[in-house]
């Protein structure tokens, strides 16, 4: 459902696109969102795609009078910067499309691109849980792993867009033997990436590494809380690899906060003892920066992607 009817005031667009829904929000000047609407994504269906990105605008212009209102747009994955197609695992419709360009002449209007996951590290860095910090990594644990990384609220990106993108680099060998876990495939083409590791999906297959069955993350923390020894032990090599990848992140970026996005970042016990375990993979002296969780929850992607349409 819609949100009530905004001011006046002039509005931007942002637009977040996952693998299972399509958010729109409008924001003001003020970075206050004013309305919001959720469609489900076309699947397989690139011109279905493209038709309700359409309709998603042009019914927001119609219900809030602002024919014309810039768009910002968080698209899933990576746009190549040379042929300017996208790869989307998420969103495998779009994987070879030149998505921007698409868009482009069917909403005929300011339109600025962004990852999705670097939108939501914007996001926080606006009125989020990193207000006033010089800067801020966004880490999003959920289907995947990934973020984007913030200095003094302005986005770095990267000669490839591709800063933050820190859920493929690759797990030590040492972390790998030390759980007896197998180097598993990414869809990203490479091998032992932290994401197959340390995203929710990535808990439940450690799970079903140790013998365990579950569907969800979700499952793996209650077992573990009602005394499960193989949820415990997924548990275990889980924080052991999450703190080895944020203290990697410490070392190469040294952030003034890490915020967690995705459904993870909702399971509260797990800002107590990563602080811990992150500190485990440092050398002495260097001190763990606060990590805490998000303000705007998954509503953040949509509201950083309209943040990048604000002159």
């Amino acid at each position: 459902m819609a949100d009530a009817a905004p001011s006046a005031a002039a509005l931007n667009y942002g637009i977040d696109i996952g693998g299972t829904k399509i958010e729109l929000v409008a924001c003001d000047a003020g970075f206050e969102v004013r309305h919001r609407r959720r469609i489900a994504t076309p699947q397989g269906d690139y011109a279905g795609f493209l038709a309700a990105l359409e309709a998603l605008v042009a019914d927001a212009d119609a219900e809030l009078g602002s024919a014309g209102a810039a768009v910002g747009i968080a698209l899933p994955g990576v746009r190549d910067r040379r042929s300017g197609l996208q790869l989307s695992a998420n969103v495998p419709s779009l994987t070879g499309r030149s998505v921007a360009a698409d868009l482009q002449a069917r909403l005929r209007r300011p339109l600025f691109f962004g990852n999705d996951l670097q939108c939501f590290a914007l996001s926080e860095a606006h009125g989020g849980a990193a207000e006033g910090y010089p800067s801020m990594f966004g880490a999003i644990l959920g289907t995947g792993a990934g973020g984007g990384y913030c200095l003094h609220g302005r986005l770095v990106s990267g000669f490839n867009s591709l800063a933050g993108e820190w859920g493929h680099w690759s797990v030590p060998a040492h972390l790998v033997q030390r759980h007896g876990l197998a180097v598993l495939d990414c869809a990203c083409g490479l091998r032992g990436c932290v994401e197959r590791y340390v995203s929710g999906s990535g808990l439940v297959a450690l799970y079903r590494h140790f013998g365990g069955e579950a569907a969800e993350a979700g499952e793996v923390f209650a077992r573990a809380d009602a005394g499960d020894a193989r949820a415990q032990q997924a548990l275990s090599a889980h924080l052991d690899l999450l703190g080895h990848s944020l203290a990697a992140l410490v070392l190469a970026l040294d952030p003034h906060v890490i915020v967690l996005g995705g459904g993870l970042s909702q399971h509260a016990p797990l800002y107590e003892v990563l602080p811990t375990a992150v500190a485990a993979h440092l050398f002495n002296g260097v001190q763990v920066p606060p990590i805490v969780p998000p303000r705007f929850g998954d509503a953040g992607g949509a509201r950083g992607a309209a943040l990048l349409a604000l002159p």
